[in-house]
């Protein structure tokens, strides 16, 4: 489990930078850095259950929000568009599904180490 910590650690903290030039830079840095930490945290064998459970909460009220740009892109002709890195300019959805994906990739790793602290 260290390794794998420390593996996305690292990557959360890689997404975070990458944020700088994003329509929305604060909310992806504190979201991908609250991840780095809890990584961190991990690492060293510190589990913070009320910081997962939060985490997790805000991370499923944020995907539901953005849920309606997923049912467009699974509802759209050419779903390839997810990886075209000009899609994301000419339709928003296709931005806010990427946002989602984001942020399932940070609810499995909080549930890897939720269960991990069982």
């Amino acid at each position: 489990m260290k390794i794998f910590n420390a593996i996305f650690a690292i990557l959360f903290l890689g997404f975070a930078a990458l944020q700088y030039n994003d329509p929305d830079p604060l909310v992806w840095i504190l979201i991908y850095g609250a991840m780095s930490a809890v990584c961190f945290m991990a690492i060293r064998g510190k589990y913070y259950k009320p910081l997962m459970i939060g985490l997790a909460a805000v991370y499923i009220v944020y995907a539901a929000l953005l849920s309606p740009a997923l049912l467009t892109w699974l509802n759209s002709d050419d779903r390839s568009l997810l990886f075209d890195d000009l899609a994301k300019m000419q339709y928003p959805y296709i931005e806010e599904t990427r946002e989602i994906l984001g942020l399932i990739i940070c609810l499995i790793v909080l549930a890897i180490n939720w269960f991990r602290t069982k």
